[in-house]
């Protein structure tokens, strides 16, 4: 394993820790550095905890909803004839801008406040990982003192006792003394293998460093992100909301008043050709007579045909008396002379 860089007085205090370490206890030998494991252990779970993704799925969810309700804001309208339905449909319309104005608006704020909420814990979070960071490093520390107070412990004895030991078992050749030195070792044996397992265990306090900073870096990119959306992005959309309602508005009153002006001029036009053949008419009344000349003509025509009928008739009159006049002598001669024929 990598050599630990420590400084006097925690080299010093590295030593004391290796003191407490009693090599003819395995219940020594296994609790030696525990307690620095288990605050790794339970710090890892606590890690482990904040590396799950934050559930902002709620906000993925909204935002793509949204997204479809900002296009289908500034959907097209009807289209249709002016001044007898422009009005009403133009009010229908805005209605339905201002509904769905009101439903995004509505959504808007609501993701709003759960951006806010989750940049609040985001912050929270950043805070927490800095003393967890700060943590690390305390545990880091407290193993590499238990590590290199048991180096130092096991080599000492490693050198000495041991060394002791084996010379007297040696020296005597008795097997109480060759099984004591192996009992021994094996000791020591465990004692290396309790250093292996600390160093495991900073090692992996030494690599949550770093993933501690990414966590941290992460929530701090969130941060800005939710920050950049709050002051920007959403006032953008608030601002293309207000300015499509605006602009309808525009162009509706654009619309009404090219409507009005057309019917206007439309107006116009006829009544002046109404009052053009008006004036034609009473210009030419006013230039007659009483009585028209053709009219005179005609019944002069008619009198004069009527005269002289009337003469034609009288004629016709005299003449017919005149023969009946003749008739009647003349019967009366007949009868006259009848008369005197029966007196003879």
């Amino acid at each position: 394993m990598n050599e630990i860089t420590l400084t006097e007085k925690d080299r010093e205090l590295a030593l004391s820790y290796g003191e407490k370490l009693d090599i003819k206890s395995s219940a020594s030998i296994l609790q030696y550095g525990a307690d620095a494991q288990r605050k790794i252990t339970t710090f890892s779970d606590a890690t482990l905890e904040k590396i799950r993704s934050k559930e902002l799925g709620e906000i993925g969810d909204m935002i793509g909803n949204l997204m479809a309700q900002l296009k289908d804001f500034t959907a097209d309208r009807e289209s249709g004839n002016f001044l007898e339905r422009l009005f009403r449909k133009t009010k229908r319309y805005i209605d339905v801008l201002k509904a769905r104005y009101t439903k995004v608006e509505a959504n808007v704020n609501k993701i709003v406040a759960v951006m806010e909420d989750h940049q609040v814990v985001l912050m929270k979070d950043i805070t927490m990982l800095d003393k967890m960071y700060e943590m690390n490093l305390d545990y880091i520390k407290e193993l590499a003192l238990y590590i290199e107070g048991g180096r130092a412990k096991h080599k000492e004895l490693k050198e000495t006792k041991l060394v002791e030991l084996r010379k007297k078992a040696k020296e005597t050749n008795l097997p109480e003394d060759a099984q004591a030195a192996n009992d021994f070792a094996n000791m020591l044996d465990r004692v290396e293998k309790k250093i292996y397992d600390l160093e495991i265990t900073r090692n992996i306090a030494v690599q949550m460093a770093p993933q501690i900073r990414l966590i941290q870096n992460n929530n701090t990119l969130l941060t800005e992100k939710i920050q950049t959306t709050l002051i920007n992005t959403i006032p953008l959309w608030k601002n293309r909301m207000v300015l499509t309602l605006s602009i309808t508005h525009s162009q509706n009153a654009m619309k009404a008043q090219r409507a009005v002006t057309d019917m206007t001029n439309e107006l116009l036009l006829k009544n002046a050709e109404m009052l053009k053949q008006s004036s034609v008419d009473i210009a030419k009344e006013s230039e007659r007579g009483i009585v028209d000349i053709e009219t005179l003509k005609a019944t002069n025509e008619s009198l004069i045909t009527t005269l002289e009928e009337i003469l034609r008739i009288q004629e016709e009159g005299k003449a017919k008396r005149k023969e009946a006049e003749k008739e009647l002598d003349r019967i009366e001669e007949q009868l006259k002379s009848k008369l005197l024929e029966f007196k003879n």
